[in-house]
């Protein structure tokens, strides 16, 4: 029979914005269907405290989970639930990702009371984002259709602060992900989903992982149950891409897998850049994958393909 794992006491660290919380909400009822102990330790970091500067500027996405790593490092908390494209490309020594759980909807979404899409927008009109990557995207699409003077602006603050922005009138729609909208049960604010030759996703978008000490053998094998392998088969190769370009947010850097009708699975990347002073860069490549190794050979011999075609890491550029 197969070895079922002792019954323990977890203790989640989380964010406390409605999103962070509904996600470790979700993992806590998923352990304690497996007969564990759950409780929530609400945190709030630095990221969640620094809204008026983006997040390129201030330190990049691990503002979100150095304070929750604290707590697991001091014993306050036993893991971490976090959004994968929050995650840093390179965890701390002594830090594990042991679980990542099965992927919502991937994609970008479109969110406007008036606008149904780019084509809908007023003359300036002015689109919210937080990320390079959509502004890059964005910019690409708007320039296309001739429309210089809609202004990509940028977007801070939880899922609910940046709709209070949107209906106070700041920003004519705004740009975000399809996931956190949808697991909050608001898919009716969104006016269009972006497939991914509109706006290719972010590495890790729409997933959730769990993180915990690397030395916490007793929580990786009660996580085992909650990892989607098809998931982290994929998500692993969009991290190897940005890890290998340099792994920050400050990169106006998209990552997408899929698998393919055949079993392959499909990675592919863009790289801009926000100052338009070159055009977007993109590249795509497809391998038999059964493992995370083979998936991160994936995404290395993309990463390689990109910095051919053009793409710069940040410490390459003057």
């Amino acid at each position: 029979m197969p070895h079922t794992p002792a019954a323990l006491a977890i203790t989640i660290a989380t964010r406390e914005s409605r999103l962070a919380l509904w996600q470790a909400e979700h993992v806590k009822a998923l352990l304690e269907g497996l007969g564990h102990r759950v409780t929530l330790l609400g945190m709030t970091t630095l990221g969640d405290q620094i809204l008026d500067r983006s997040l390129s500027k201030v330190g990049g996405k691990g503002l979100f989970v150095k304070e929750l790593e604290l707590a697991l490092e001091d014993g306050r908390a036993d893991i971490a639930v976090h959004s994968l494209k929050d995650v840093p490309m390179e965890l701390p020594a002594g830090f594990a990702l042991a679980c990542v759980m099965e992927r919502e909807d991937p994609r970008d979404a479109w969110v406007s009371p008036h606008c149904a899409g780019l084509a809908d927008l007023p003359a300036n009109a002015v689109v919210g984002t937080s990320s390079l990557r959509r502004l890059v995207l964005l910019r690409e699409a708007l320039d296309a259709m001739g429309r210089q003077d809609v202004r990509i602006e940028p977007l801070r603050g939880n899922l609910d602060t940046r709709l209070r922005k949107l209906d106070e009138g700041l920003y004519h729609a705004i740009v975000l992900a399809a996931a956190g909208l949808k697991r909050l049960g608001l898919g009716a604010r969104i006016r269009h989903i972006f497939e991914p030759v509109e706006s290719l996703p972010a590495a890790g978008q729409g997933a959730l992982g769990i993180e915990v000490r690397a030395d916490r053998a007793d929580l990786i094998a009660a996580l085992a149950p909650l990892v989607h392998p098809a998931t982290w088969m994929r998500v692993a190769a969009e991290r190897t891409v940005s890890r290998a370009m340099g792994g920050s947010c400050s990169m106006p850097l998209a990552a997408y897998a899929d698998w393919g009708r055949e079993g392959a699975l499909s990675l592919q990347a863009a790289w801009g850049d926000p100052d338009g002073r070159q055009r977007v860069v993109r590249v795509s490549d497809h391998a038999e994958v059964n493992t995370l190794a083979e998936a991160e050979a994936l995404g290395q011999r993309v990463a390689q393909a990109l910095r051919a075609a053009g793409a710069a890491p940040p410490a390459a550029e003057a």
